[in-house]
């Protein structure tokens, strides 16, 4: 026999336990219930595995199983996805991972609140349409790029530091704030030397730019891309080109920073001219600079970290948002480089 010695815990009596809930949704059009569940359910299995319910779909309804305040939050979930394919906006199981996390954030922040209050930032393209920040991290880093001229963003890969940096780029372009874009990349080998590249001038600095040629093509029209880049509207040029010049009227975005030096960090920040807006983003954790050589984006940070004009967002493995497995692979690194350093600094 299990005895109660404290009074407190006698008087209220035995833990509550969370009893199990279910619930029904019905939506009104098939053919978007259909998309918000996904090819095959696949939407409702990553909603079964984030937030440890069952669902069981059946034509435009779906019925969840779970605890209850689980099952409130799927329900939320599925509500919020339902409003974006009635707009017209695809769902990718990246949105199903956000709307997840807006939802929880939704929550905390108001929890009697309509669903509208305390929603993620989202950028909006011609091309591309709405596209909404996935997690907490993302959604300070396009506030902080609404509000500062000047923004860095550190963090692993797949955490959208570059691609959110471009369709802002393009947003504020097509929303006449800018009159230019320009993206720029420090020209080096990442661990291999490729030797003489043939071609002109921008056949050589392609390779080294595809990153975010590719990001600019998901949120312009090639066509655009093409017309901008021949008219000067867009141009993508290494680093070591920007010496010398004043960007008036621009949107500036350094990618791969944690390989620019001290000098050349220097150089591009003092490019800043009126009306224009810089972001700067990197990975100090994959810098490809000689052995010794102290990489500018850090230098940069910690120079500048008491001046409230500029924004700083730092990213973490939680927030990679590419792949599921590519969170786990950014963990495990850090979780080893965290091992060295004690080893090495006991």
């Amino acid at each position: 026999m299990t005895t109660i010695d404290d009074p407190l815990l006698a008087a209220r009596g035995p833990e509550p336990v969370d009893p199990e809930a279910e619930i029904t949704l019905a939506f009104e059009n098939n053919r978007h219930a259909s998309l918000v569940f996904g090819l095959y359910d696949q939407n409702l299995a990553k909603i079964e595995r984030r937030l440890r319910v069952a669902s069981f779909a059946n034509g435009n309804h779906v019925t969840l199983k779970g605890k209850s305040e689980a099952c409130e939050h799927a329900r939320r979930v599925l509500e919020a996805l339902y409003e974006r394919v009635a707009l017209g906006q695809t769902i990718t199981l990246g949105d199903v991972d956000g709307a997840i996390e807006e939802s929880a954030r939704q929550r905390s922040l108001f929890p009697d609140s309509e669903p509208s209050r305390g929603a993620f930032e989202q950028i909006l393209t011609r091309k591309r349409g709405p596209v909404r920040a996935r997690n907490a991290a993302q959604d300070q880093y396009l506030r902080a790029l609404k509000r500062y001229e000047l923004v860095f963003a550190e963090g692993p890969a797949g955490t959208g530091k570059t691609w959110l940096a471009v369709g802002h780029a393009v947003q504020l372009m097509e929303q006449g704030a800018v009159e230019r874009l320009i993206l720029s990349r420090p020209a080096v080998e990442a661990g291999e030397r490729l030797g003489f590249l043939p071609g002109d001038m921008r056949d050589k600095v392609d390779p080294y730019l595809r990153p975010i040629y590719d990001a600019l093509h998901d949120f312009m029209d090639a066509r655009m891309v093409e017309r901008g880049m021949q008219t000067g509207l867009i141009e993508v040029a290494p680093l070591a080109f920007m010496r010398g010049r004043t960007l008036t009227r621009s949107c500036i975005l350094l990618d791969e920073a944690q390989n620019a030096s001290s000098m050349q960090m220097k150089m591009f920040l003092t490019r800043l001219g009126e009306g224009s807006r810089m972001i700067v983003t990197g990975d100090p954790s994959q810098t490809d600079l000689p052995p010794g050589q102290k990489s500018g984006l850090s230098e940069a940070v910690n120079l500048l970290a008491n001046l409230d004009v500029v924004g700083r967002v730092r990213f973490s493995e939680g927030d990679v948002v590419r792949h599921d497995l590519v969170r786990q692979i950014v963990g495990a690194y850090e979780r080893a480089a965290r091992a060295n350093k004690q080893t090495r600094d006991p």
